[in-house]
């Protein structure tokens, strides 16, 4: 099966061995998203629902350049560090997702750099 490697414009290079998002019949797989600047610093550290709106802005650039919208995303993998972020985050993604929800799970868990409070990874399927 042809894959096809996405990389919204201005992306970082990645600090691991991965890519931002990759298209395959019809599916984009989003790769972990953390909140990171062009320079794979943390932004908006200590705040939750700044870093949620920065990670889903990031994913939400992976879909577009895919041809896709968030309206496509079928599933979210959700890792925190903190559970009294939850609501913080919960807030944010509704915002996102304000019709019918992707299925979705939520785990607490350590992150690569300490000051990044949330990481999401989607999938969307946007057709062929």
């Amino acid at each position: 099966m042809p894959k096809t490697i996405i990389t919204p414009p201005g992306t970082s290079i990645p600090i691991a061995p991965f890519v931002p998002g990759t298209l395959a019949d019809g599916v984009v797989y989003v790769s972990g998203t953390l909140p990171f600047d062009k320079d794979n610093n943390v932004v908006h550290v200590g705040d939750a629902a700044a870093q949620t709106r920065h990670v889903l802005e990031t994913i939400k650039s992976v879909i577009v350049a895919a041809g896709g919208t968030m309206d496509d995303v079928t599933f979210n993998s959700i890792f925190i560090t903190d559970w009294s972020n939850y609501a913080a985050v919960n807030a944010v993604y509704a915002d996102y997702f304000p019709g019918e929800k992707p299925a979705r799970f939520c785990i607490q868990c350590g992150l690569v750099k300490p000051d990044a409070l949330v990481e999401i990874a989607s999938v969307a399927h946007i057709g062929k």
